[in-house]
């Protein structure tokens, strides 16, 4: 069977169509790709990307760095408050809760107890400083739990 001039150019017509219909159904496919419209090379759009990316990680080594220099810096500040109220004329049967000892430390352990006595007469207050979860003055039976539950909440 030969091909005639006429079945060729009809082929050839039908082929086109075809073609001419594939392009438009990719066009519809490709319409709303936004790099595509734009005239920016594509190439440029991921160096884009790419920078914007490598200044986030930039960014993120920065912060990682700045919270370990803060946290640091935050090992001596006070940070371990601890209070106990308490009776220091319970076995006389007198008195009630008025007086106190608290803790101010850092996490290394290093600041005050203070404690107040309250008394009908007198109120006294006292302080002991604290050097890495010792003082150098003897402690009271209130003060040694208050610092022993101080060193227990540190975290």
């Amino acid at each position: 069977m030969l091909f005639t001039e006429e079945f060729v150019i009809y082929a050839l017509l039908g082929v086109n169509l075809l073609l001419v219909l594939w392009i438009i159904s990719i066009e519809r496919r490709t319409r709303d790709i936004k790099v595509l419209k734009d005239r920016e090379p594509l190439i440029k759009k991921f160096q884009n990307i790419e920078k914007r990316f490598n200044d986030c990680w930039d960014f993120e080594k920065q912060a990682k760095e700045n919270f370990t220099v803060i946290e640091e810096k935050l090992k001596d500040n006070i940070q371990n408050i601890e209070i106990l109220r308490f009776n220091p004329f319970k076995h006389e049967g007198m008195g009630g809760d008025q007086s106190f000892a608290f803790t101010l430390l850092n996490k290394k352990g290093t600041g005050v107890i203070v404690s107040s006595l309250y008394s009908r007469e007198k109120v006294s207050v006292f302080t002991k400083p604290i050097i890495e979860w010792q003082s150098k003055y003897e402690l009271s039976a209130e003060e040694s739990e208050v610092l022993n539950r101080a060193k227990k909440s540190i975290k």
